[in-house]
């Protein structure tokens, strides 16, 4: 029996209106601006009168405004702006009856009217999000669109967009073909449909670092839960393509979003055409979900509330030991690598933790995830060395202790990609910072070689050379005396 696409829930109904005001009604600041905002229909307002700011609770950098320019009202933020080429109304142009009186109810109806809009100020993604008549041809990477306000649209309606989530990564983004969106400005411009869909379409690429399970997670499966949750399974994934086993893997979460197969854009010959599209992923940033940034404020808690749906994962949280009516052991998770940044003693660390009274296993990743989602639920605390095997942090229950193992010279990284997340997860983390008579690089190296007393040399030739040192040619032999303080920790959070 197949399982009902995921729900959800979405905490406050306002935050619909957020999204309606931050996104589709600003623009960027046009090339010689000077710093003032481009309204939809070609209005410098930077000196709008009856302007109103109020500080954002967030980080204290997002401002809305209000201003009036003429019989035009606009809701604008400062932290969102959008380049004047993608700003396209496909129904009608914004009248002072859009937001009249700050009545931001009204605002909700005309959510389906609103301009679709292009961001192209996101830390980590671009997108698009496209209303009117919608054409894709999938192996030509085009997107064709009409609207019927022409006196809206730039001089050149064409521009290009790539739509894998990490924008910022040149090493990868070179790689990363680029889709050309194309206004045109009747239907006589267009090709053909060849498929006609009811639902929206989302456009998205699974190529750059996909094939890493870390990137697989952070890249396109949050990326794509934030774009798509909102359409409760009715929307059709068209995705650009390295191999299809890549879906095959990920089938169970791509079930749960969508009602419909995958569509490989690759290889596909067809115009299909729709009447919404989100092109590109919304992304926050890595391994993470910022819930301000979000239309429902969804949380990475809520991203792991959904994979333990999808998997059908038992355990909510993790055991508590001060629970005198439970008398299972606490359950410790060895997780194996076996090529780089890999335990060396991996069999000690387990019987050190046997002594404490854990139950200990030991697993390699590379099982089938369904399975292996299940294995890393059962327990209530994995231990893992900096990498891609700690993303299985999405199977554990909610209050389950995550220790990451840093090597030399990964703290910024271990931080970033781990940490945070761990405990927006409503994970407990402890961290363990290896020494260098821990690290296999003594074994490379003298011990006043730059490698441990001079990284930054190797920090300014760039990342590939940091790279090849510290985290492609490290493992971890752990003082299993040192580590046992960390053990007792994990123990002592269990109780609480």
């Amino acid at each position: 029996m197949s399982r009902r696409p995921y729900k959800g829930s979405r905490q406050s109904s306002n935050l619909l209106v957020a999204q309606i005001v931050e996104e589709p009604l600003a623009s960027i600041e046009p090339q010689g601006s000077k710093g003032g905002f481009s309204s939809p229909i070609g209005g410098e307002i930077d000196n709008a009168t009856n302007r109103s700011c109020r500080e954002d609770g967030f980080a204290g950098n997002d401002i809305e405004c209000e201003a009036k320019l003429g019989d035009v009202n606009l809701q604008l933020s400062r932290g969102i702006n959008f380049k004047p080429v993608a700003v396209i109304n496909t129904e009608n142009q914004v009248t002072s009856s859009s937001l009249d009186s700050g009545e931001i109810t009204k605002a909700k109806k005309l959510e389906s009217s609103l301009a679709p809009i292009c961001n192209f100020t996101g830390k980590k993604s671009d997108f698009c999000e496209i209303n009117g008549d919608i054409r894709i041809h999938g192996n030509g990477s085009s997107i064709y669109f009409t609207t019927p306000h022409l006196s809206m649209m730039p001089e050149n309606g064409t521009f290009g967009i790539k739509l894998y989530a990490r924008k910022n990564d040149r090493n990868v983004m070179g790689k990363v073909k680029e889709h050309i969106l194309k206004l045109a400005s009747s239907q006589r411009g267009m090709p053909e449909c060849t498929v006609n869909y009811t639902v929206p379409a989302i456009v998205f690429s699974a190529r750059g670092y996909t094939g890493n399970y870390f990137h697989d997670i952070s890249d396109v499966m949050i990326p794509l839960y934030l774009t798509s949750l909102q359409f409760n399974g009715e929307v059709q994934f068209l995705l650009e393509l390295k191999n299809m086993g890549w879906v095959e893997k990920y089938k169970s979460m791509f079930k749960a979003l969508s009602n419909y197969e995958i569509i490989d854009l690759t290889r596909d010959t067809e115009i299909r055409c729709f009447k919404n599209a989100v092109v590109g992923l919304k992304a926050h940033t890595d391994f993470g979900i910022d819930p301000q940034l979000s239309p429902f404020g969804y949380t990475l808690r809520n991203f792991t509330q959904f994979i333990r749906y999808t998997y059908s994962l038992e355990r909510e949280t993790a055991i508590r030991l001060e629970d005198k009516s439970d008398y299972r052991k606490p359950r410790l998770l060895i997780i194996a690598r076996k090529k780089t940044r890999s335990f060396l003693n991996e069999d000690e660390i387990a019987a050190e933790a046997q002594s404490l009274g854990y139950d200990v296993g030991i697993v390699d990743a590379r099982i089938n995830l369904k399975d292996f989602s299940k294995i890393v639920n059962s327990f209530d605390v994995m231990i893992g060395v900096h990498g891609a095997g700690l993303t299985n942090m999405i199977f554990l229950p909610e209050k389950a202790v995550l220790i990451q193992v840093v090597p030399l010279e990964l703290d910024g990284v271990a931080r970033t990609f781990y940490e945070r997340p761990a405990r927006n997860m409503n994970l407990r983390y402890l961290q363990y910072k290896i020494s260098k008579n821990e690290s296999s690089l003594i074994e490379q190296f003298p011990t006043d070689h730059p490698v441990f007393i001079e990284p930054g040399l190797f920090k300014k030739q760039g990342w590939l050379k940091f790279k090849s040192v510290y985290m492609d040619n490290q493992n971890v032999r752990v003082d299993v005396n040192r580590f046992r303080n960390v053990l007792l920790d994990a123990l002592e959070l269990l109780r609480q």
